[in-house]
């Protein structure tokens, strides 16, 4: 099992594009992934799970991977996120 945090730094947000990439991202791995802000616990996978977290610029989100492929998810999933959606 890994576990990281990340910071959101674009202006806009976890907003429904960069949810959805997440999502497919996640999707492309066999490992499980979890998402956790403010007392919430999401599965990663779920697009419905990646809305309900309203992540604002500035909130930081624990990450959690485990399975066979936990490195390469963590490493794209991470930079994804800390790259800023690739909207900076």
């Amino acid at each position: 099992m890994i576990e990281t945090t990340v910071k959101i730094v674009n202006k806009a947000g976890l907003h429904t594009r960069p949810a959805a990439t997440i999502v497919k991202l996640a999707s492309k791995y066999k490992s499980e992934f979890y998402i956790s802000k403010d007392g919430l616990h999401i599965n990663g996978k779920s697009i419905i799970g990646v809305m309900t977290l309203a992540a604002e610029m500035g909130s930081e989100l624990h990450l959690t991977f485990e399975g066979e492929d936990e490195e390469q998810m963590k490493e794209e999933i991470a930079g994804y996120i800390i790259g800023g959606f690739d909207e900076l």
